[in-house]
């Protein structure tokens, strides 16, 4: 098959990301390059061999160009998403684009438009619909192994320091500048549990708000910028500590690091500190986004789903439990546990690793460990290295392999995605491993929640229409 020839718009974080995965399995090479920042247009040249004159100072001038190429990928900020999309797509490209898809409906809705008059696909990069978990998870739930689906707990487990990283002091601290991180953040997991319940629910009510990082939460004697500050060495979210930790390992020097600068000695990160956004002590900043938030949904069979982000947890897989008339399912996005409500029997799950070890995690992998929720529990076949455990945080701080949105979380499901190609029509099920038998009786001990627990404060109310 030739391989897809592809535009990125966009050379940060995630552009990189999808270009690098395309590249390396082969599915798809990189022939021009529009990117405003220079270090960052130069590297991406230099890293994909893109030559001079297919470099482009932002998405207009590529777009004042004839065609280049297949596809692009638009890895450009949350509001800057709708218009390369709507000129790219009527020039007749066909587009990977960042989710979200657009930060207002009228918006979305144009780039909708603007595909269908051009008749090219348009993909959003959801990608967790397309993991191996989540083929298993849904073909398990299509099948009926657990009865009518009744209702459905959900967590995304933000992570303390990827909360104060990306949505205190970074770019999706603000709603007016990026949007609410309900968007930016888990519409991942909306769409997920959409997809899983098989419809679009008829009845939604969220609430959520800013409890801590705020300037009434500071400590006394904290300063304005962590370097400067007299309790930064016990503050969980300082800047100094999470960064400098990052020194000398290579997936923590591309995220988190590689937002805060691209001087990667102990200087240069404390150049950044001293000058940046990301040096600003977490009570002083101008975010203004949630730092927790839940969301209830009603579908038009009855069932319901409660669904909480947190930043005030460890960072790790998705966790989710699927309550049934004939069983039980509980997934921490490696791993399904069963319960079948007729017999008694648990069993567990492992989707078979479909994809290769990302680009990011070659060379790292040793064999993955299934999570252990009793001593009957064994390691099942072995897959793609998963490092350290996922909660901790990057680099020398965490004296692990990396940043676990990278390495444990759904990072690595990200990069595995684009190699993985969709399936359509009935054929949705996944390939699994066995299925093993591990108890033959009821389990009388109850199970224990992976939902922390803990009463929520009063907050700011949202209710959404879902037409």
């Amino acid at each position: 098959m030739p391989r897809v020839t592809l535009a990125l718009v966009g050379a940060g974080l995630r552009g990189l990301t999808y270009a690098r995965h395309a590249r390396d399995t082969g599915a798809g090479e990189v022939v021009a390059v529009a990117e405003p920042d220079p270090v960052r247009r130069a590297a991406a040249g230099r890293e994909f061999g893109v030559p001079a004159h297919r470099l482009y100072t932002g998405w207009e001038e590529l777009a004042g160009r004839e065609r280049l190429a297949d596809a692009a990928v638009v890895a450009t900020q949350d509001r800057l998403h709708t218009a390369p999309a709507v000129r790219l797509a009527g020039l007749g490209y066909h587009l990977l684009l960042e989710k979200p898809m657009a930060t207002e409906e009228r918006e979305a809705t144009a780039v909708a438009e603007a595909a269908e008059r051009a008749g090219i696909m348009l993909a959003v990069c959801h990608v967790l619909r397309y993991t191996p978990y989540t083929r298993a998870l849904k073909s398990l739930l299509d099948s009926g192994r657990i009865g009518r689906l009744t209702s459905v707990e959900h967590l995304e487990p933000v992570g303390w320091w990827h909360q104060a990283h990306s949505f205190v002091r970074g770019n999706w601290g603000r709603s007016d500048t990026s949007a609410p991180m309900l968007l930016t953040k888990a519409c991942h997991d909306v769409d997920w549990l959409v997809h899983l319940v098989g419809s679009t629910p008829r009845r939604v009510s969220s609430f959520g708000s800013l409890s801590h990082f705020r300037a009434d939460a500071a400590p006394a004697g904290a300063a304005a910028r962590c370097l400067d500050c007299s309790v930064e060495a016990d503050c969980p979210y300082s800047a100094k500590r999470l960064y400098l930790g990052c020194l000398g390992d290579a997936d923590s020097e591309f995220w988190p690091l590689s937002a805060v600068t691209d001087t990667f000695t102990e200087e240069g990160v404390e150049r950044a500190l001293r000058t940046g956004p990301y040096g600003r002590c977490v009570y002083a900043c101008d975010n203004d986004v949630v730092d927790h938030q839940v969301v209830a949904m009603e579908f038009a069979d009855g069932a319901t789903c409660s669904f909480t982000m947190s930043a005030f947890t460890p960072m790790g897989h998705r966790r989710t439990r699927l309550h049934g008339t004939h069983g039980f399912a509980e997934g921490d996005g490696t791993s399904i546990r069963l319960v079948d409500f007729r017999t008694g029997a648990e069993s567990v799950v492992d989707p078979e690793i479909t994809a290769g070890a990302s680009a990011a995690e070659r060379g790292r992998g040793a064999g993955r460990r299934v999570p252990r929720r009793g001593r009957h529990r064994r390691r099942e076949r072995p897959g793609v290295g998963r490092g350290r455990e996922s909660g901790e945080p990057p680099g020398r701080l965490g004296r692990g392999t990396g940043p676990p949105y990278r390495r444990g979380g759904h990072r690595r499901l990200v990069t595995r995605t684009l190699g993985a190609a969709p399936r359509t029509g009935d054929d949705t099920g996944p390939h699994l491993q066995a299925i093993e038998v591990i108890r033959s009786r009821p389990d009388p001990a109850p199970s224990r929640s992976p939902h922390p627990s803990g009463s929520a404060r009063s907050g700011s109310s949202l209710c959404l229409g879902v037409s």
